[in-house]
């Protein structure tokens, strides 16, 4: 439907009238000085447009006039009601980009890959099937930052956790830093809709805020923590006398992530691999939605620009129209 944001400017139409009852004394005492006056109205007075065609010119002027006071009422097209989605939660996920991240014991299609890059794979699509949900993500290493706050774009989100990388955020590993600022984000939503995934390959050894206090706060705010073990237990590595294998995941702390997840309501996970890894996002994605209050909103396109248009084009016309008087005008008296 066609909607005009101010209408009564409208009103303001006939006010060139009031030109008309103003006395003529008062009308030579200008309000503006204009350099070009005394030619402008030599122009005027040898003007060829003589007076059976003066109607046309005002004409013109009220049009120029009309269509700048439409312009200013912002007449706007409103389109169909579109509704959002009506369910869904808002996930927050929470992704380690700490030093030990650029451990390469993930494999993508037999080739040795860091951790980091087997998370954007698996997280990417994960972010992408959550149809319903709001996203939003944390990325923390030494600090903990809001990368991408909750939002229907998942398109962006994942975007943004591609761009990341290691060291963005420090070495060392603040998950208590990282849980406390998932609560600030998520304690003013609805109840059963506070829910953070929580990915680390390590143990907290950086910030302000211990995992325990944290899982307090998260507790104290209702919110769902859902936390995943991500490294592989075992990995051949060369040495001086051959490969050997090693851990690369001796320093998880699986205590902490377990008690984190048994507090506040949620699952741990232990992921070893990339498949591991995917099996544990789908679980997820089987979570049950819960049902949010339904919004709609009502795309608008501004419209001003045309009147606007009109009213440019028209004074152009008279413009050109005077200048082709004056040429012809001095040609004619030469």
């Amino acid at each position: 439907m066609f909607e005009m944001h101010w209408p009564w400017l409208l009103l303001l139409a006939p006010l060139p009238l009031v030109m008309a009852f103003i006395p003529a004394k008062k009308r030579i005492e200008a309000a503006l000085r204009v350099p070009f006056y005394q030619h402008a109205s030599q122009l005027e007075q040898h003007s060829k447009l003589g007076i059976n065609k003066r109607p046309a010119k005002l004409l013109a002027l009220w049009l120029i006039w009309i269509c700048c006071l439409f312009a200013a009422t912002n007449p706007q097209w409103v389109g169909e009601p579109t509704s959002m989605p009506s369910s869904g939660r808002d996930l927050l996920m929470a992704v380690d980009i700490s030093g030990s991240m650029e451990q390469t014991d993930m494999a993508i299609a037999g080739r040795r890959v860091t951790r980091l890059m087997a998370v954007k794979k698996v997280i990417g699509d994960f972010v992408v099937r959550r149809n319903s949900d709001r996203m939003g993500l944390i990325l923390f290493g030494a600090q903990a930052y809001l990368q991408a706050p909750l939002t229907y774009d998942r398109k962006t989100v994942n975007q943004l956790l591609q761009e990341a990388q290691i060291g963005f955020a420090g070495r060392e590993t603040a998950i208590g830093d990282a849980i406390g600022l998932a609560v600030k984000r998520l304690r003013d939503r609805p109840d059963a809709s506070r829910v953070l995934v929580l990915l680390t390959d390590g143990a907290n050894t950086a910030g302000q805020l211990s995992p325990d206090k944290a899982t307090e706060l998260a507790q104290q705010a209702k919110i769902k923590i859902y936390t995943i073990a991500f490294g592989a237990e075992s990995m051949e590595v060369p040495g001086i006398f051959g490969s050997r294998t090693v851990n690369p995941s001796r320093d998880l702390d699986e205590p902490t992530m377990v008690n984190i997840a048994e507090k506040t309501g949620g699952k741990y996970f232990r992921a070893r691999n990339l498949e591991e890894l995917d099996n544990i996002h789908r679980e997820l994605d089987r979570l049950e939605p819960i049902e949010m209050e339904t919004e709609t909103f009502r795309p608008v396109q501004t419209l001003f620009y045309w009147p606007l248009a009109i009213a440019f084009l028209l004074s152009l016309l008279l413009a050109c129209l005077h200048v082709w008087q004056g040429r012809a005008a001095r040609v004619e008296h030469a």
